[in-house]
């Protein structure tokens, strides 16, 4: 009698113990899937800023210090971001008010590979391309492509861009 109750006890314990280390990697999987779409969201939220020249939708998937590296010379700070891009707005404009054919702009990331660092750092490898659309008698175009590494960072609860380098030396 007394090893059947003994082994029911080790059966329940071993029972909680497993419980416990299946809840414990559960939540793991979900926080990671949680985080996977919300880094999903915040790369669209960041090209469509991008493609629709929105400086300030822009600067706001970057942190304050974030910065964007396309050769030698990092754009970094909220402000410097914001000119960015306001500046690639005005040079449209411009040209637009000129009678020239400008065409959309849309940038696509592909072959997305999304790394862990810790639970409050990931890095997002892809490939990317800059395409022109279609205007007046302008054919659809490939105007630039490469790949790019990204530095994501969970800041006051929210994933944002620390680094954007699309010229990465690997």
């Amino acid at each position: 009698m007394h090893k059947n109750i003994t082994m029911l006890l080790v059966l329940i314990l071993l029972g909680m113990v497993s419980a416990q280390y299946a809840t414990a990697a559960d939540a793991d999987y979900v926080r990671e899937a949680r985080d996977r779409a919300e880094i999903e969201q915040l790369m669209w939220y960041y090209v469509r800023a991008l493609d629709t020249f929105n400086s300030e939708a822009y600067v706001t998937t970057y942190t304050e210090d974030g910065e964007f590296i396309a050769g030698g010379n990092p754009i970094k700070g909220h402000a410097a971001l914001k000119k960015m891009i306001d500046d690639y707005r005005k040079d449209r404009e411009e040209r637009t008010a000129k009678g020239e054919a400008v065409p959309p702009m849309n940038h696509v990331m592909t072959n997305e590979y999304l790394e862990f660092i810790d639970q409050d750092h990931a890095r997002l490898h892809s490939y990317w391309m800059t395409i022109f659309g279609a205007a007046k008698d302008i054919q659809p175009r490939v105007a630039a492509s490469g790949h790019g590494v990204d530095e994501l960072v969970r800041v006051n609860g929210r994933w944002l861009i620390r680094s954007r380098d699309v010229t990465p030396n690997d």
